[in-house]
């Protein structure tokens, strides 16, 4: 009995453990409490409708160079500039300030920081008010993608459990892409990439302290804190950035005191805007592509355009410029500029005048001599006659200046760009085959009214595009065949293999038009080039091309109104020239072919050496056939059949001497052609043998046989 007491008082500690035991179920109650409150946010969150991410997915379309430079962006449908961006593409330094002033902690939180939500529940406790909202970058992310329209327990519960979601799904990278593409900027702006084009004019991957404080600062209040509207407010909320940085080691206190002095902008500056029309084009025809990469050029364009403001403002009033430049490897655009200024209502800009179908003017002149070089009609050194010619009752061309050569070269002839001996010449070679060869090509002509082909074709009455004219010159850098034109960055496609001459006949063109008197001011034998101007002054042309480039210009009105004075070699030669200077690099002379035909014009033949009236025609001279030759071959690319005289493409050149005319043409002893030249053409039906026979006024005759193929 005695010792009961003390066993009585030892067992007072088993009463101690009894309420200690009462730990476990205390724990247990908790954690049933959290998995209720878990399940609870589960059961929540699965309530939740599925995030629709399509208008946060929105971008703005962008056009971008070859090297990936952006030229112009586009607005979004519903009219916001949110550029795509992602952290790789920004100023590491902005995206340091930006997580140490928003989210010290956003690498190791999961969407919710609750040290940061224990903060402001405790601010919200003391002060009786809200005072921050203890939201991450994740949180901000998720009220971008679902915006909120109050704020309350609710939204901020509802955002928190999207953020959760959000990084689950995307992970850190991605919800940093996210805010960096969303966060608002003030107005339209949206997205890191769009306020540092519109605040400071440059891409955000490099940035001063000042401006990445500036870009960290403006989206948590974006309409009061609008440099452009607000710049104090703008300054004061940057320089708190500042400080942050400095304290916490992004920046030293110099560089941060340094950065304060740097004035904030107090406007925004245009969106970059290059090759407008070549973009604008580029959208239309593929809307669904966000993202284009043209073939051209960024820095070369942005030189060009200058170049061509330039010059249209000092031509007068109301005047445009086109420029084209081509890499005559593959028909790579390296520059199109559409205008002289895409924005500038008086000249028109909005109008992309390399598009424009145009008269030419003399700038086909040397496809005619190409053609002639090719069909063994002449040679740069066979003599052509300069001198008052009539064609027609109604038809006697005169030159620019009003005054004749009398007889000149080729080659000559086409340096001065001489009227009358190109009219011969395309007589020669025929105008409905000389636009057929155009066609062909791939340049779409156009005839005054639909009319038959005539003289005039070859001083420029006809229409075509700056476009379809570089393509076309570009042919004689490239031997004679055509390149595909490419306005993507993607790699080229094959060549469809078009031609505009041989080789040979190619290289004749390239090396005449080199030895072009250049403009005033300019070096002579650089570039082979040849100029242009319309009928009543209402277009002016240069196009020139060495090896590599090939560069083709227009000035005057796009309404098409007469400019006194718009002369090609006055008004688009010196802009092209400095194209080529802008181009850099020394020009190259375009490669000769091997079996070329160099000799004087007593050397050559006697078919090459001499094109025109006075000997064909001179008194006393029998009337023969000069081409073609009797029993030659000749192969037209015909099919196999007879010939009837009908007009069908290609066509054969008939040539004759002597005799007085007019001559009338027989083929297998129909008439096909009576001409007051020694000059005419015949459209073969098909392949086969034919008898040619020509006859003269007098009743003198002669005749070949020939076999077409």
């Amino acid at each position: 009995m005695p010792q009961d007491g003390p066993d009585r008082d030892r067992g007072a500690p088993p009463a101690r453990h009894g309420f200690a035991g009462s730990g476990p179920a205390v724990a247990g109650l908790g954690l049933s409490l959290l998995l209720a409150g878990l399940g609870a946010v589960w059961v929540y969150a699965a309530a939740l409708p599925l995030l629709d991410r399509a208008a946060a997915a929105a971008r703005s379309t962008v056009v971008l160079d070859r090297s990936g430079t952006l030229l112009r962006p586009f607005a979004t449908a519903d009219g916001r500039w949110r550029l795509p961006v992602t952290a790789a593409a920004v100023d590491p330094r902005f995206r340091a300030m930006l997580l140490a002033y928003e989210d010290r902690r956003f690498a190791h939180h999961p969407g919710i920081d609750p040290a940061a939500l224990l903060r402001a529940a405790g601010q919200w406790l003391t002060r009786g008010r809200i005072v921050s909202g203890g939201s991450t970058l994740s949180m901000q992310v998720a009220r971008l993608v679902e915006p909120r329209r109050g704020r309350s327990l609710a939204a901020k519960f509802r955002q928190m459990v999207r953020a959760v979601t959000l990084e689950r799904r995307l992970g850190k990278p991605g919800m940093l892409d996210l805010y960096l593409a969303l966060a608002p900027y003030g107005g339209p702006l949206e997205g890191v990439r769009a306020a540092s084009l519109a605040y400071f004019g440059r891409e955000p991957t490099r940035l001063t302290a000042a401006q990445a404080a500036l870009l960290v600062a403006l989206p948590q209040a974006p309409e009061a804190r609008r440099p452009d509207r607000f710049p104090d407010r703008a300054r004061a909320a940057r320089d708190r950035v500042l400080d942050i940085a400095g304290a916490r080691g992004i920046l030293t206190g110099a560089e941060a005191e340094a950065a304060k002095a740097e004035p904030v902008p107090t406007g925004r500056r245009p969106f970059p805007m290059l090759a407008a029309h070549a973009a604008e084009e580029a959208v239309a025809a593929d809307p669904a592509n966000p993202a284009i990469r043209l073939s051209i050029d960024a820095p070369l364009q942005a030189r060009l355009e200058a170049l061509a403001a330039e010059r249209a403002a000092a031509a007068g009033p109301d005047l445009s410029a086109a420029i084209l430049v081509l890499d005559n490897r593959d028909g790579r655009i390296l520059a199109q500029v559409g205008s002289a200024g895409y924005l500038d209502q008086t000249r028109r800009g909005a109008i992309d005048m390399t598009l424009a179908i145009r008269s030419p003017g003399s700038a086909l002149k040397p496809f005619v001599y190409a053609m002639a070089f090719e069909d063994g009609l002449a040679h740069p050194e066979t003599l052509l006659e300069d001198r008052p010619t009539r064609f027609s009752a109604s038809y006697a061309p005169e030159n620019f200046d009003l005054t004749f050569q009398g007889t000149v070269t080729a080659r000559r002839a086409l340096q001065l760009s001489l009227n009358v001996p190109a009219v011969a010449l395309m007589e020669a070679v025929g105008p409905a085959r000389f636009i057929a060869r155009l066609r062909a090509a791939g340049a779409a002509i156009q005839l005054p009214r639909e009319a038959a082909p005539g003289l005039p074709v070859a001083l420029g009455g006809l229409g075509i595009t700056l476009t379809d004219l570089a393509r076309l010159y570009a042919g004689f850098a490239r031997g004679g065949t055509l390149p595909d034109l490419q306005r993507r960055a993607e790699p080229a496609a094959p060549g469809s293999g078009h031609r505009i001459a041989g080789p040979v006949a190619a290289w004749y063109v390239a090396d005449i038009l080199r030895g072009t008197p250049p403009p005033e001011n300019a070096l002579p034998n650089r570039i082979a080039y040849k100029t242009g101007t319309s009928y009543g002054y209402r277009d002016a042309w240069a196009a020139g091309f060495d090896r590599r480039v090939t560069v083709a210009v227009w000035a005057g009105r796009p309404d098409g109104a007469a400019v006194p004075g718009l002369v090609g070699r006055i008004v688009a030669a010196p802009i092209l020239f400095d194209a080529f200077a802008r181009l850099g690099g020394e020009p190259e002379p375009v490669p000769r072919p091997a079996d070329t035909l160099m000799a004087a014009s007593r050397s050559l033949p006697p078919p090459l050496q001499r094109l025109g009236r006075d000997p064909a025609g001179a008194p006393g001279l029998a009337l023969r056939i000069a081409y073609p030759p009797d029993g030659a071959r000749i192969d037209l690319g015909l099919a196999p059949g007879g010939h009837d005289g009908e007009a069908a493409a290609p066509g054969l050149a008939l040539k004759a001497s002597g005799g007085v005319p007019p001559l009338t043409w027989l083929i297998d002893g129909q008439p096909v052609a009576q001409t007051l030249r020694h000059r005419a053409e015949w459209f073969p039906h098909g392949a086969g043998f034919a008898r040619i026979s020509v006859l003269d006024s007098t009743g003198a005759s002669d005749s070949v046989a020939v076999r077409l193929e």
